[in-house]
């Protein structure tokens, strides 16, 4: 079983940043992909960035494209989401979830373990 828990979110004005961590329980965190998603009041979940198991490759939706960047710790069990130039439509709930392969996905189904997910609140 996998435990992911999140942290790292808050209220921050418009153009600023902060960087979400997730952090993994269990000794296989490295053998895994991982990604971030996140859900606004009365959206669908979607995605944010994925990450593929060493890190190499990555997938970023387009409205983060160049301000978001998702990294991965195998050493700390850790993958973080550093957010700079933070927008109000950014504003949701996000969370990150283990997938049980070495590839990235881009569909939220492909993902096994969720975390219970951190607030982000970017104000105007």
């Amino acid at each position: 079983q996998v435990q992911l828990v999140e942290s790292g979110g808050g209220v921050v004005q418009a153009g600023g940043s902060l960087r979400l961590s997730c952090a993994a329980s269990g000794r296989t965190f490295s053998n895994y992909a991982m990604g971030w998603f996140r859900q606004a009041p009365g959206k669908e979940r979607e995605l944010v960035a994925t990450i593929s198991r060493t890190g190499a490759s990555t997938y970023y939706t387009d409205s983060v494209k160049g301000r978001f960047t998702i990294s991965k710790d195998n050493a700390k069990n850790t993958v973080y989401l550093q957010m700079n130039s933070l927008k109000p439509e950014d504003t949701a709930v996000y969370y990150c979830a283990l997938r049980r392969t070495s590839y990235y996905s881009t569909n939220l189904y492909d993902y096994n373990y969720w975390g219970q997910g951190t607030q982000v609140t970017v104000s105007s």
